[in-house]
């Protein structure tokens, strides 16, 4: 179990909910050192924290522990293939220009 990715995960969640570590530490009843540890990957976390995390974050533990739930990315992709089958070649321009924009948005802030 590689503990820096969970922690990062937690930072990446934390982050998008404009929390600070303190805040988090707060709603999980530890301490904000602690919550920097964890972040860090420098201490496991136990069990109960690591729950206490995910529910204060509103976070499936999935999501905390890997990138992606086993098989999601595939079935995603295929979810946005189908409905591009649908698309004008003027709607793929316009779907094109707002993905690549939103995606160097979501570089800029993650």
């Amino acid at each position: 179990m590689n503990y820096y990715e969970i922690g990062q995960r937690i930072r990446k969640f934390r982050k998008a909910y404009n929390l600070s570590q303190e805040q988090l530490a707060e709603m999980v009843g530890i301490s904000t050192t602690h919550m920097s540890h964890i972040e860090t990957g420098n201490t496991k976390l136990s069990l109960p924290v690591f729950i206490d995390i995910a529910d204060a974050l509103s976070v499936q533990t999935d999501a905390l522990l890997h990138d992606y739930p086993s098989g999601s990315r595939t079935k995603m992709k295929q979810e946005i293939s189908d409905m591009l089958d649908s698309c004008s070649p003027q709607d793929m321009h316009i779907l094109l220009d707002v993905i690549k924009t939103l995606k160097i948005s979501l570089d800029k802030y993650n």
